[in-house]
């Protein structure tokens, strides 16, 4: 018996439709957004907004609310901004009431969410007694009426929100970690790592996190000819890595900043410095900050190799 002719295999069947386009996920994660964060004032928001700037949004503080539109076209269209974030809170005063239709509109341009952040009033009230700053609705009434008052004014664009964020038992830390769990993963965080040469002789750099002092090596100082180079040179470089002091230097450092990152990563660190430091800064340490950036720029990190005092005498 003889099996039916699928449409579009032979005879006389119609030619199957071409299969509907789809978007890729990963070019819909790369689409351009906008992240408006709004709230209660004591509640975060400059927290927040400094969280979305570590995370590699362009943020933006306070922009009058007439010109978000041409923020979130600016934010669509250029090359260079593929996701933005921008605080509007109660300081507009009275043009905060057309934020609702403003808010509407541009997400009918662009991917756009919407985060409002709320404390309690004790906790509110607690926060600017802390502070000692005036709230931003003046001193006509005590902190809890201003307080409740702002909480009514905002409750149109709090209806609004498509995240409502309680942060009344959070501290700085946790802030910023539950915004990248909402918004981003850990790995989206840039952690900027600079892998630094000194030398002692010179002072300590002053920014340092991590401090190495790699006196204990071999010095190819004392080599004639070794001492007019410096330890990028190959043969500097193999010579200090030949003694086997270097070798496990090298692997239990190399292996403790790996174990470090994440966890730098997750309580929202954005620049570490470590420093390996030797007498002059020319050799060892020049060798060691190569060897480790190298190694933290494998394991998929954005490390900065740098050396301050390999043109000092």
């Amino acid at each position: 018996m003889a099996k039916p002719t699928k449409p579009g295999a032979g005879g006389g069947g119609k030619p199957e439709p071409p299969a509907p386009k789809t978007t890729p996920k990963s070019l819909n994660e790369q689409a351009p957004e906008l992240v408006v964060i709004t709230g209660l004032s004591g509640s975060g928001k400059a927290t927040v907004l400094k969280a979305f700037e570590d995370n590699g949004y362009y943020a933006v503080d306070n922009l009058p609310v007439d010109l978000i539109p041409t923020f979130a076209k600016l934010t669509k269209d250029s090359p260079n901004i593929r996701r933005a974030a921008l605080v509007v809170d109660i300081r507009e005063g009275e043009s905060l009431k057309r934020f609702p239709a403003i808010y509407s509109a541009i997400k009918r341009d662009i991917r756009t969410r919407l985060l409002f952040l709320d404390a309690g009033d004790d906790t509110l009230v607690r926060r600017f007694s802390e502070t000692r700053r005036p709230h931003p609705l003046g001193h006509d009434r005590s902190v809890l009426g201003n307080v409740l008052t702002e909480r009514e004014l905002l409750a149109p664009i709090r209806a609004l929100a498509d995240h409502v964020l309680m942060t009344s038992e959070m501290n700085v830390h946790q802030l910023r970690r539950r915004i990248v769990e909402t918004f981003g993963s850990p790995t989206d965080i840039r952690l900027m790592v600079s892998s630094l040469s000194f030398g002692f002789r010179h002072g300590v750099p002053a920014d340092a996190d991590l401090v190495f002092d790699v006196r204990f090596l071999p010095n190819p100082n004392y080599i004639p000819e070794f001492k007019s180079l410096s330890g990028r040179n190959a043969r500097v470089a193999r010579f200090v890595r030949s003694y086997p002091q270097t070798q496990e230097f090298i692997e239990r450092v190399a292996s403790m900043l790996l174990f470090l990152m994440p966890h730098y990563i997750h309580e929202g660190k954005s620049y570490l410095t470590i420093a390996f430091g030797c007498t002059g800064g020319r050799h060892r340490s020049v060798m060691m900050a190569e060897e480790i950036g190298k190694r933290l720029q494998k394991a998929g990190y954005h490390a900065k190799i740098s050396h301050r005092d390999i043109e000092k005498s």
